[in-house]
């Protein structure tokens, strides 16, 4: 898939959002919470942060925080149904 910033994206949060932000921000608006560690690979990217890192799904829509390493990290949200369904298959489910 390449670079995320290649990608049509939503940015939710803005840059310079805390990871705890985005975490808070996933679990009170979806339903769908999907845990992962710092290394996960998402859209062939590996997802860096503090754990646990929440990834909020709406049908196919993955909602995701994303660190730009030297300038921050934002809440992004891309539309892709695949990666949702990877997502599914490979993370923990919020207890």
């Amino acid at each position: 898939m390449g670079c995320i910033e290649n990608l049509k994206y939503e940015m939710i949060l803005p840059l310079g959002a805390s990871f705890r932000e985005c975490r808070e921000y996933v679990e009170q608006n979806f339903t769908e919470v999907w845990y992962v560690d710092p290394g996960y690979k998402l859209f062939d990217e590996y997802i860096i942060g503090l754990p646990p890192i929440a990834i909020g799904i709406d049908g196919a829509k993955l909602v995701f925080p994303y660190t730009k390493p030297c300038h921050g990290t934002y809440l992004l949200g891309i539309e892709d149904a695949d990666e949702a369904d990877r997502v599914r298959k490979t993370s923990r489910e919020k207890k």
